[in-house]
């Protein structure tokens, strides 16, 4: 199997896969994880989306990394889109963890709830330098939901506030729906991050997909945290041949 390179979420930064990248290593799976542009404690935030998408390219190809299973989680997910639209030569597998397939020419905040994005709106714009921060008490209730306290207040000190451009960026997607990269949807089962039902991941964000593989596992949004030894084996699944 060939390397994995695993792109944060919003609110995250590379850092976030630490434990993961060991489980995979301990099962010898290469792994990488870069900090994507404008994200990570004192970065500067002034970025978009296409900033955001080529930081992870650059990353990959000034490594020289071929033949990757490139995952994106989350926010993530709009980037490993873009990503493959620019390297898709370099990709043997997309994998897409609780991740936003975003409809062509949509934005993130177009594929959220209206309440969610009215919050957004708020938070970016009485924040001062166009960020949002995610409230803690959404943070313990609906990403980590299956961690304890103390769990939760230590992810959430390692969280930064994030660049709001990037989610308000409408997203050409065509190059992106002509590839025939295969990919996976890894499902954690107890996400909430997103509403379920109308508004959740899968099957709304997954069917996008079209022909894909589908991989389940319990656990919130943030099981890069609260179970990273079982997200490793679950994305070795996802990746496989």
């Amino acid at each position: 199997m060939g390397t994995f390179v695993l792109v944060h979420g919003a609110w995250h930064d590379g850092s976030a896969w630490d434990q993961t990248i060991r489980h995979l290593g301990s099962q010898g799976h290469p792994a990488f994880a870069p900090t994507m542009a404008g994200h990570g404690k004192s970065q500067p935030r002034n970025v978009d989306h296409r900033k955001c998408t080529d930081s992870i390219v650059r990353a990959i190809v000034e490594r020289g990394l071929r033949d990757i299973i490139l995952v994106g989680h989350s926010f993530g997910g709009t980037v490993v889109s873009k990503v493959a639209e620019q390297i898709p030569e370099r990709i043997r597998r997309l994998v897409f963890l609780n991740a936003f397939v975003l409809q062509d020419g949509h934005s993130l905040v177009d594929e959220i709830p209206p309440s969610h994005a009215a919050l957004f709106d708020r938070l970016s714009q009485e924040s001062g330098d166009h960020t949002v921060m995610v409230p803690f008490s959404i943070w313990r209730e609906s990403f980590v939901n299956d961690a304890d306290l103390e769990t939760a207040r230590r992810t959430y000190g390692q969280l930064s506030p994030e660049p709001y451009q990037p989610c308000q960026d409408k997203l050409d997607l065509k190059k992106f729906y002509s590839l025939d990269t295969p990919r996976s949807f890894l499902n954690a089962t107890e996400d909430i991050a997103l509403p379920p039902g109308e508004w959740g991941w899968h099957p709304r964000m997954s069917a996008r997909l079209g022909v894909y593989r589908l991989v389940a596992m319990p656990g919130s949004h943030e099981v890069m945290y609260t179970n990273p030894a079982g997200l490793a084996q679950k994305l070795i699944e996802a990746g496989r041949d």
